[in-house]
């Protein structure tokens, strides 16, 4: 396929490799911060390549698995309404809440149903003005562009049953979050190319120059993966520390001033919580006072909800690369993709559900 199977060469990968190999002389740790890139890394077996010193953990990098139980708790409640139209991302009706999922409220009559797009969501609320139309908005950076123009049109076309579940995180600061802990093992990160799409790479520099860690914008195919690598390693092999842009193909230092201007437009900065992480502060995006008309938690009674997350469940140590899928005692036994203990085991960009799919033992040692 034309503008990728360059980026899959595998005699271009190996280079790469090679490269990599010759300029890591001492342990270091890189976490990549996409989920799409750690199914990459496995999928392909990148890491399989890495010299042994040098050891790929992933991080916080999917958005479906940083979503706490508490806000699927709400989304149940909210989508078992008789009144609504409950809609969502595909991955997140198989999402466990602290006893049930989206499809178990399906399943018992509630009309739960999977769109593309938060403005499919606001056709279906014109196209059913007696019904409460919901829209689970999800994700980082990446997909908030879309959540806000879906309620800045819903207020100019004054669509009063249409509201928004907002659950979407920034990832700056879940980066700072792993950076500031007190046993961080992390030495350089590989940052999501689709967040600097919108976002650009500004926010990054501060974070590389306070931590003296390399970040580099880097992209989702083998040899993105692998070029961002070498970079990294070039840089800590050198002693600095700065941001760089791998996948300036289609990142631009600046971003999308146009999606973040809609952003700004429609949201604030709020402090949320993080899937077995705990509350980040200044990590998410919430309604601005103009808007909350269309939010969801309040429409509906269900802000004051709280939930405490599973004890069995060990997602959030593989969030922050302290546990491999693989190390978790549930792993493969009572946690797998037909009946997930957690988010990481569902979610198509989640490490558990990759490891389950790719790589079920560890990888022994390099000869």
């Amino acid at each position: 396929m034309k503008f990728i199977d360059e980026y899959r060469d595998a005699a271009a990968a190996k280079q790469l490799a090679r490269q990599i190999a010759r300029l890591a002389t001492r342990p270091w740790n890189l976490m990549e911060v996409c989920g799409g890139q750690t199914h990459a890394i496995l999928k392909f077996g990148l890491d399989e390549l890495l010299p042994p010193q040098l050891a790929l953990i992933h991080g916080p990098g999917c958005p479906v698995c940083v979503t706490p139980v508490e806000i699927i708790d709400k989304a149940l409640e909210i989508a078992a309404r008789p009144e609504v139209i409950f809609t969502s991302f595909g991955d997140m009706l198989r999402v466990p809440g602290s006893r049930q999922d989206l499809l178990s409220v399906k399943a018992r009559g509630g009309d739960v149903r999977i769109v593309y797009s938060p403005l499919d969501a606001l056709k279906l609320a014109v196209q059913n003005p007696e019904k409460e139309v919901v829209f689970f908005g999800v994700g980082f950076e990446t997909t908030a562009p879309a959540t806000a123009m879906a309620v800045f049109q819903a207020a100019r076309q004054g669509v009063k049953n249409f509201s928004i579940l907002v659950s979407h995180v920034l990832v700056p600061p879940a980066i700072e979050a792993v950076l500031s802990s007190a046993d961080n093992r992390v030495h350089g990160f590989l940052a999501a190319g689709h967040v600097c799409a919108v976002m650009g790479c500004e926010e990054y520099h501060p974070l590389a120059a306070k931590y003296r860690v390399p970040i580099v914008v880097t992209g989702f195919e083998p040899v993105d993966i692998l070029q961002g690598i070498l970079l990294c390693v070039t840089q800590l092999a050198e002693g600095r520390a700065e941001v760089e842009n791998q996948y300036s193909r289609a990142v631009r230092r600046e971003g999308n001033p146009a999606a973040q201007k809609l952003i700004r437009e429609v949201f604030r900065v709020v402090s949320r919580k993080w899937r077995g992480l705990g509350e980040i502060p200044n990590s998410g995006l919430g309604l601005r006072e103009s808007y909350a008309a269309y939010d969801a938690e309040q429409k509906f009674g269900v802000a004051g909800l709280v939930v405490e997350e599973s004890s069995e469940c060990r997602s959030g140590e593989v969030l922050q690369g302290k546990l491999k899928p693989y190390d978790c005692p549930a792993f493969g036994t009572r946690c797998t993709p037909e009946h997930p203990l957690g988010a990481t085991m569902v979610s198509s960009e989640g490490a558990c559900a990759a490891y389950y799919r790719y790589r079920r033992t560890p990888v022994p040692p390099a000869s």
